[in-house]
């Protein structure tokens, strides 16, 4: 294991080289650091059944994502059947770096993690119709025009990172998650608007 800390802490893990964000960049995996983090600990053979790749695939993933700290052997495995995890419930990045190749790195792991987020609220919309009427009112849908400083637009997101964590020692700790409550997607986009060409 890479430390003895709590597995699946809510520490971030904070990336600036390159080479990781390029290697977390490829879809597979972050599915599999996804998967981790909602699950728990799992082999690659019970990994390859949640995201329909190959266990061989799976393995070669986490052995990449290992590589980095992003996922570490978890105890209990069992001869070839060796489970992982996640090592941290959050990621983070540079929003701006002055070296080009980690600058270049950061932009193609957002504008991934863009795309699978929005694949997501896809699979959710087509899945839409099965969810129950209460679920179906509270998801939102919501952009709304703003004239912000850089300053202010900073503590916007300070303030909405306050409000989101009130609820993220859920994530960690299923024993404290309210009976009824599910695994929700938030996401925050909040950028400076440019004219389409």
């Amino acid at each position: 294991m890479a430390d003895q800390q709590e597995p699946h802490s809510l520490r971030p893990v904070e990336l600036t080289d390159p080479r990781a964000l390029r290697a977390l960049a490829h879809p597979t995996r972050l599915a599999l650091v996804g998967l981790l983090r909602r699950k728990g600990s799992l082999t690659a053979t019970q990994a390859a059944a949640h995201i329909g790749e190959s266990p061989s695939s799976c393995s070669f993933h986490m052995r990449q994502l290992a590589k980095y700290g992003l996922v570490e052997e978890a105890p209990g495995g069992r001869g070839r059947e060796r489970p992982w995890q996640a090592t941290a419930f959050f990621t983070s990045w540079p929003n701006v770096a002055r070296d080009p190749e980690l600058a270049a790195a950061a932009d193609l792991l957002s504008a991934v993690v863009v795309e699978r987020l929005f694949e997501q609220v896809m699979r959710w919309l087509e899945a839409k119709a099965a969810d129950p009427p209460e679920w179906q009112e509270a998801a939102t849908f919501r952009d709304t025009m703003l004239h912000l400083t850089a300053d202010e637009l900073a503590d916007l997101q300070r303030e909405i990172e306050t409000l989101l964590n009130r609820y993220t020692d859920r994530v960690a700790a299923p024993e404290v998650r309210p009976a009824g409550s599910r695994s929700v997607t938030a996401m925050f986009f909040a950028f400076p608007y440019h004219e389409e060409p």
